[in-house]
Order: C-alpha cells, then structure tokens, then sequence
C-alpha cells in the first residue's frame, strides 16, 4: 500500500512538472493560454490526471486540448525522469471547468437574492388574515356575568343539584 502523503507529493511535483515543460518546452502553436490547476495520481502511481483552464472559446479549448496529446510523450518522459519512479506515470489531460462552473452558482446566487427581495417585499404588505387580536380577551362585563353564575353553582361537597 502507498502512502498517502507520499501520493499528495506526488501529484503536486507532476503539476509543477507539466506547468514548467508547458511553459518552457512545448511550442505548439495551437497551445493557447493555459493554466494547470490540479493534478491527481493513483495510489499505485502509474497513472496521472492533470487538470487544466483554458482562456477562450470552444475551438481554443479543443486546439489546446490537441496540442497536449500530442507533447504527451514528451510530458510524460520528463515527468518519468523527474520524478525517478520505475514506471513513468500515464498522463491523460482533463479540461478543468471552474470559470463555468463559477459563473453559474454566481447565476443562482443572483436569482436567489432577487427572489429574496420579492419575498421581502411582499411579506411588509402583507396582512394578518383572521382578526387583529386572534385570543379572546375577556372584558369587565364578561368578567361580571361569570362571578355571577359562580354563585349560582353548590359548593364542593353539595349535593349537585340545581335549585
């Protein structure tokens, strides 16, 4: 069994790794403005998932997309090197959607505020729907009539018999 940490290093020097030949090796015209975001490598450290952005629409992410499959060879060979493992980790490239991903919670977060206020809005004009005091309050009158038949009632130990 692997390491865990050892795994986590790994992963991190592999994202450091693509990033540098990225920058400095690859020359491929298609390769637009990149930037990888994350690396992830099996426990058995044979293969590695690297996770990128790219800046651009749909036909810049997919030039860019070809452009690393074909330095694979060559980002694999340095990271096999760099790395000193007995097998070169494979790499295979996944295109990171952050920036859609952001723009849509920043969408739901608009939409929910905006239904909020509504809710707000609506709630100061809104009235009680039954009465304004909803309890019974007795008054002085009510209060006189009950001591009233108070008296009217036997005692405790009566007979319960009304007269």
């Amino acid at each position: 069994m692997t390491d865990q940490a050892k795994v986590r290093r790994h992963a991190e020097r592999v994202r450091e790794l693509v990033a540098s030949v990225v920058r400095t090796q690859v020359k491929d015209p298609r390769l637009g403005m990149i930037t990888i975001t994350d690396a992830r490598i099996t426990p058995d450290l044979r293969e590695a998932t690297v996770f990128y952005t790219v800046l651009g629409d749909a036909s810049e992410q997919a030039a860019t997309a070809a452009a690393l499959e074909s330095a694979k060879g060559l980002l694999r060979s340095t990271v096999g090197k760099a790395l000193g493992l007995r097998h070169s980790p494979s790499l295979a490239f996944v295109l990171d959607n952050v920036q859609d991903q952001v723009k849509q919670i920043d969408e739901l977060l608009t939409a929910a505020r905006t239904a909020d206020a509504e809710v707000q809005r609506l709630a100061a004009q809104a009235e009680y729907a039954g009465e304004p005091q909803p309890y019974k309050v007795e008054d002085d009158e009510d209060a006189d009539e009950d001591a009233d038949d108070d008296e009217d009632r036997p005692a405790a130990g009566g007979t319960g018999a009304r007269p």
